[in-house]
């Protein structure tokens, strides 16, 4: 199993889907939210994923499409 800690960035258009419960269940990933800022129509999230690393990676792929950007934490 790998664990990897993401930041996602919503936008107006992105913000009222169910992205990271999609993820969860299409890509068979475990999603924790270490750290949440919503604020009107945007949002950033930092998101741990637990879970194979080729489904992390379809995941974060797939995330991307919908239109949220995606950025790794750094581990500084």
């Amino acid at each position: 199993m790998a664990k990897r800690r993401v930041i996602l960035t919503y936008t107006p258009e992105t913000i009222t889907e169910p992205i990271i419960y999609n993820l969860g269940q299409q890509f068979k990933i475990v999603t924790n939210i270490r750290q949440a800022d919503v604020a009107g129509d945007r949002g950033r999230i930092v998101l741990e994923l637990d879970g194979e690393e080729q489904n992390i990676e379809a995941g974060i792929a797939w995330v991307i499409s919908k239109g949220v950007r995606v950025d790794p934490v750094s581990e500084d």
